[in-house]
């Protein structure tokens, strides 16, 4: 069976009530798709006006549900209309065998009922009735293609609208008014997508905690080029940092192996040797972590190809937002971090720790520059499915 690209969208109301990362778990633990690209939208009233009209003209869509829907859009994924702020809108794009099917299956139909909390919509989302059996609240979660026919129709609309409505959101409505407002960068590291799980999700989940508002997402295959630059200040670090410890082992065989004692200048200059050669080593790991290359393997032209692992890049925002998120993170040993932490709960060692976090705002703006978050990567995959 021929691969299908199906999307989802997480409702303004979801993404601000923080229930991001247990949409995000479900859709990939429960479908085992491969989440290919994300990105934050703020719909302008025209792309929701579009969007609706899409939705209100789908003879597919049930009678008793499609007007309900259709003025949802509308109203939810516009601006305020009090003071024209746009409204948070995540896209995400999965792609497998069956996709759009799968999909549907997780995210559930849009029912009133009081079952258990099998599908997203039964957890998250909301359909109540008043006395005379009209609608009192509507609140589907998440948005998704009522068939494979709708999935090119409504990809191509948002790609039509991808660079003028998406990217970093960050005068969205539910921003905070005061305070000095800092964005952070935060990477899900490729540890988390060896194979469908909802990690990742379970890890949004903590850094919710810190109040702080997702303003921009990007699935990224980070380059061997991007990753020499991107950790650049730790290869430095690592080559210093180093000297001691290896220095201090190099002697401790010499002398086991020669049966003799290293002196002291001796060992120094076994470390100015050998500890920025070690460092470089695992520098090269770090790389290979992130990107899946190996640096000495790598052609100029292969180092500029995107990496063969995926991390989420995630760009949060609110006041001390470094801070906050470095908090929740943990340190860089996920043994010396705390219960509730990400690296303790989710960590292995001090390369694979689960997430990364920038450690300051200047690096925060750093990094991002690198990673380009903002760059939109929903349309070349419309493209390339539907061209």
């Amino acid at each position: 069976m021929a691969k299908e690209l199906a999307f989802a969208l997480i409702n303004p109301y979801t993404i601000s009530k923080s229930r991001t990362g247990g949409v995000i778990g479900r859709f990939i633990s429960r479908t085992g798709l491969e989440l290919v690209a994300a990105r934050m939208f703020g719909p302008s009233q025209e792309l929701a006006d579009r969007y609706a009209e899409q939705i209100r003209s789908d003879k597919r869509i049930h009678d008793d549900i499609r007007g309900i829907l259709a003025e949802y859009v509308q109203k939810q994924y516009g601006p305020d209309p009090k003071n024209g702020k746009p409204r948070r809108v995540m896209m995400m794009l999965f792609e497998g065998e069956d996709a759009v099917n799968r999909l549907e299956r997780v995210t559930g139909n849009i029912r009133y009922t009081t079952a258990s909390a099998d599908t997203i919509r039964d957890t998250y989302g909301d359909l109540i009735l008043d006395e005379s059996g009209k609608v009192g609240y509507f609140e589907p979660a998440v948005l998704i293609a009522p068939a494979k026919e709708a999935i090119e129709p409504t990809l191509k609309l948002w790609a039509e609208y991808s660079d003028k409505d998406g990217g970093l959101i960050e005068a969205a409505v539910d921003m905070p008014e005061k305070g000095e407002i800092q964005k952070t960068l935060v990477l899900i590291k490729p540890d988390n997508f060896q194979f469908p799980s909802a990690r990742p999700g379970n890890i949004i989940d903590l850094f919710s905690g810190s109040g702080l508002r997702i303003i921009g997402a990007k699935v990224y295959r980070m380059s061997v080029a991007e990753a020499q630059d991107f950790y650049g200040p730790v290869r430095h670090a690592l080559r210093e940092k180093l000297k001691g410890m290896v220095a201090e082992r190099a002697a401790s065989v010499l002398a086991q192996e020669f049966g003799f004692q290293i002196t002291e200048d001796a060992r120094a200059k076994l470390g100015d040797v050998m500890g920025p050669l070690y460092g470089d080593d695992q520098f090269y790991q770090i790389v290979k972590f992130m990107t899946g290359c190996w640096i000495p393997d790598c052609s100029a032209e292969d180092a500029s190809r995107c990496g063969k692992h995926r991390s989420l890049a995630l760009v949060y925002a609110g006041v001390n937002a470094v801070n906050k998120i470095r908090n929740i993170l943990g340190p860089t040993d996920p043994s010396k971090a705390q219960p509730g932490q990400v690296r303790r709960e989710f960590g292995q060692d001090i390369m694979v720790n689960a997430a990364h976090a920038s450690d300051s705002p200047e690096n925060a703006e750093r990094e991002m520059k690198i990673v380009k978050v903002e760059k939109d990567d929903i349309k070349p995959l419309v493209k390339k499915y539907y061209p």
